[in-house]
């Protein structure tokens, strides 16, 4: 098995945060966002990382053209965090090991919880493990339904949730881990059936369940890690956090 992989989904405009900035590249504690999530990987034990770039994606090319260890796809139409990850699929195809799939906005990931990630796909021999936060500020989060015995069933977005699923506390963090040759197998088959038309990667455990793969959703994460810094709000609340973390 190869070295694992991350791949860091980069290619949003960050239409929230009210500027021209590709929303990765806003500064938290001055460094970009995005390389908080590129530390975390590294400390999970990632030596290749691969950032998906689209809206200006020459500038975050070059203010990341310092680190070695990344390279770059293009998603030069956003159609979703799936389709994100398929602009890998040719620099990954020899790939045969694992691949952190990650939001380049959540500068507050900790290496560790990704290496418990990386742990359990390798321990359960799993497809594909989510990374779950169970918090009470479930709004606008994917939930994590399961069966009664506890096992994973599908995530549901919260505009697709009926009344019971928008009332889960356990959430999608968006960090996942999966076996790399099973991932892209599956997202040949997901389609874009949904309120957006985007091809969604939460759609991918469900289609790996449905094989016989075992999947599973592990919550091995904070929700602190788990926020997207979406509005200039948000990243003041991660540059508080960041300067406490570091006195």
């Amino acid at each position: 098995m190869s070295e694992p992989v991350a791949i860091i989904l980069a290619a949003g405009k960050g239409t929230r945060m009210k500027s021209e900035l590709p929303k990765v590249m806003h500064a938290a504690c001055g460094r970009p966002m995005i390389e908080y999530v590129l530390d975390a990987a590294r400390a999970a034990g990632v030596k290749r990382l691969v950032v998906v770039v689209g809206h200006k994606a020459e500038y975050v090319r070059e203010s990341l053209a310092a680190h070695r260890d990344v390279e770059f796809a293009l998603q030069a139409e956003q159609k979703g965090t799936g389709h994100a990850v398929m602009m890998c699929a040719g620099q990954l195809a020899d790939h045969d090991g694992p691949v952190l799939v990650l939001a380049g906005d959540t500068p507050l990931l900790r290496g560790e919880s990704l290496a418990a990630l990386l742990n359990e796909l390798r321990d359960q021999y799993a497809a594909a493990v989510i990374g779950t936060a169970i918090t009470e500020n479930n709004n606008g989060l994917g939930r994590i339904v399961r069966s009664e015995t506890g096992e994973f069933l599908r995530i549901v977005e919260q505009k697709d949730a009926t009344p019971t699923e928008a009332a889960i506390r356990e959430i999608n963090t968006g960090c996942y881990a999966f076996d790399g040759r099973r991932l892209f197998q599956a997202l040949t088959q997901i389609r874009p059936n949904n309120s957006q038309a985007e091809y969604y990667l939460t759609d991918v455990p469900a289609i790996l369940k449905a094989q016989g793969q075992c999947v599973i959703a592990a919550p091995k994460l904070t929700i602190a890690e788990a926020l997207g810094v979406n509005t200039p709000d948000q990243l003041a609340e991660v540059e508080t956090v960041l300067r406490h973390a570091h006195g």
